[in-house]
């Protein structure tokens, strides 16, 4: 590896939301919601359009993008499958060239290894770190996985304080502490610091202040109704089943309080990134250091009727990504496909002033470096998204190249959209003559290093051995990260998750009556 950091390394700081979509954002052209934090870091940065996460699922998109991989490549099936310590990270080969590297907040790591590189962590994690939520595809497609709160829908609106609050702003406390002891104590290296948020993350609820931000007549509608289930692609109507759909009623109120509740959970981020941005700038590290916002993957907000994301339609799949540095890069935006895997080469380039040193293991990911600086002939414009989680039943893949998305589903049929002519992807092209070469092309290169045979067998294999495991021990052991006293306990853990999900808020909502 690399002996050290170019001397113009500079510091990188990362600014995470969790399950926000871009269409939300006035960045990406939404009128409505106020996020003048998140606009100005594009207004002075680098929008990438088209921006992608590998897999729309917490745990799975997470570990891809530490590892610049594929999730099939390092077995990260679902919400519930560890990452093993072997597996070098982003932050491991920071950390190879000279740089200290810093995470505050959530990166939903599972297993015993809960720094993967990271010399420092600020905070405990928010959700469990063993295998309390593992799927089980033999129990069929109704199965309904721990983690799933679909009443979060219906029960969106105001509250005085939640779980996911409570949460944040310690990690907003921890981040900004972090950017002033790395000014005082800490001048003879850069520095990674990543701040993760669990915000917008469902359930949809807010405080009276940011709900208060908009009237609620105000608050748009999805653009596409629910369709019928059996008018459903196979993927989502498992993920019909699996988010209980089929147990409640969704009223057009319960949407817009839920679209209003996001848009107020939005702005409360954006209002931790302002004060994150201000005591950069305050402790004169704002010059050197790229910020960067991005998700783990997108919210379907009510498109189509669907909620969550585990999708591969655009909501859930895509996500916001800005890089700003306006001392190195002109503000602009990026047409081309591009997905989180393509983090750890870029932070690489800018680590090691364009000499990375030779991955230790392939990497999934390319250099944003030209895209940055103007442009880059060499770029394939082609993301794969992948999908092994709760709620299907079955290995699910996504090809994303030019104006077309082709989705395989193992054992149905396949569905292409054109998502230049047809944005809200409601017209599958598969099997049409005047796209039958397009088709093809997608449908051969979809596979291309991905048996979906040899990875069902070993999702259903890995599903009953932690399954096993996790109704031996209860829930134990715990493996959550300790930052202080009680942090084991402290927020959704181990076999308490469910009822900690329920009573996230105050004051507490009884939930419906399949949850109990």
């Amino acid at each position: 590896m690399a002996s050290g950091a170019s001397p113009r390394s500079p510091n990188i700081l990362v600014i995470q939301a969790d399950q926000l979509t871009p269409g939300v954002l006035p960045a990406y052209g939404h009128s409505l919601v106020k996020t003048p934090h998140i606009d100005a870091l594009a207004e002075n940065g680098v929008v990438f359009e088209s921006a992608y996460c590998n897999f729309p699922l917490c745990v799975p998109s997470r570990a891809s993008m530490m590892a610049g991989r594929f999730a099939h490549n390092i077995a990260s099936w679902d919400n519930a499958m560890e990452m093993p310590a072997r597996i070098p990270t982003l932050a491991h080969y920071l950390r190879s060239v000279g740089y200290n590297t810093v995470l505050s907040g959530k990166m939903h790591f599972i297993g015993p290894d809960q720094e993967h590189g990271f010399s420092e962590r600020t905070t405990t994690d928010i959700y469990p770190a063993n295998f309390t939520w593992t799927p089980d595809w033999i129990a069929g497609e109704r199965f309904r996985p721990t983690g799933v709160n679909p009443a979060g829908v219906v029960d969106a609106g105001v509250c005085v304080r939640s779980l996911q609050m409570d949460y944040d702003d310690e990690v907003e406390h921890a981040t900004v502490q972090k950017i002033h002891d790395l000014a005082r104590f800490q001048s003879d290296k850069p520095f990674l610091l990543w701040a993760s948020f669990t915000h917008p993350h469902s359930p949809f609820v807010t405080t009276q202040k940011y709900w208060d931000l908009y009237n609620h007549d105000d608050i748009d509608m999805p653009k596409v109704p629910p369709i019928p289930v059996d008018e459903l692609d196979e993927m989502s109507r498992w993920l019909y089943y699996a988010h209980a759909q089929d147990l409640l009623t969704i009223e057009d109120e319960h949407v817009r309080n839920a679209r209003h509740a996001y848009y107020g959970m939005t702005s409360y981020v954006d209002d931790k990134v302002g004060r994150i941005i201000e005591t950069l700038r305050a402790t004169d590290q704002a010059d050197n250091t790229i910020v960067i916002f991005i998700s783990d993957h997108g919210e379907m907000l009510g498109e189509r009727g669907k909620w969550f994301k585990q999708y591969f339609y655009e909501g859930s799949v895509r996500v916001p990504m800005i890089i700003s540095h306006p001392g190195t890069y002109k503000p602009g935006r990026v047409c081309e496909h591009v997905s989180l895997v393509d983090l750890l080469p870029t932070f690489m380039d800018w680590a090691t002033d364009g000499n990375p040193p030779e991955p230790v293991s392939p990497l999934d990911g390319h250099s944003l470096d030209g895209l940055l600086s103007g442009g880059d002939e060499r770029w394939d414009n082609t993301v794969i998204s992948e999908y092994t989680g709760e709620g299907v039943i079955a290995p699910c893949r996504m090809i994303r190249r030019g104006e077309h998305k082709y989705i395989y589903t193992h054992g149905h049929p396949p569905l292409l959209y054109n998502t230049t002519q047809d944005p809200l992807e409601l017209d599958n092209l598969a099997g049409q003559p005047d796209v039958a070469a397009v088709e093809a092309e997608l449908a051969r290169d979809i596979l291309v290093d991905w048996d979906p045979a040899t990875i069902n067998d070993a999702c259903i294999q890995s599903q009953k051995e932690r399954l096993f495991i996790q109704e031996t021990t209860g829930g134990e052991p715990n493996w959550a990260y300790l930052s202080r006293p009680g942090d084991g306990s402290r927020f959704v853990r181990n076999a308490g998750a469910t009822q900690a999900k329920q009573k996230a808020r105050y004051p507490f909502v009884e939930p419906t009556p399949f949850e109990r």
